[in-house]
């Protein structure tokens, strides 16, 4: 990897988030959150949550619908309005078997 300096580290980083953003909010709508939490383990409201807490470590007062605007570049019902597709039966099972065994590795 190359020498890079922090403040150049930290301007390469917010540009990949930034392009992160794009291609999830404009590129991909057609890609659903469940559908992301099944295969990655995250979603955009994961990432709105990261940043609302970024915003709070740095004692930025934000709610998580403010930070789902942040994220989303719209309210959370206009999202939900205009992209979000009503799941199914195998994509909720999928989650809760994800989501059990992820309890169970940070029980462990």
């Amino acid at each position: 990897m190359p020498d890079i300096n922090a403040q150049t580290q930290i301007e390469l980083e917010a540009a990949a988030y930034r392009r992160l953003q794009k291609h999830l909010m404009e590129d991909r709508t057609d890609v659903q959150n469940i559908d992301m939490m099944n295969l990655a383990g995250f979603c955009r409201n994961c990432l709105s949550r990261w940043y609302q807490e970024a915003a709070a470590d740095r004692g930025i007062e934000m709610t998580k619908d403010e930070g789902r605007e942040a994220f989303y570049g719209m309210t959370m019902d206009a999202w939900k309005t205009g992209y979000q597709a009503v799941s199914t039966p195998d994509k909720d099972a999928a989650f809760k078997v994800a989501f059990d065994e992820n309890v169970a590795k940070k029980d462990g």
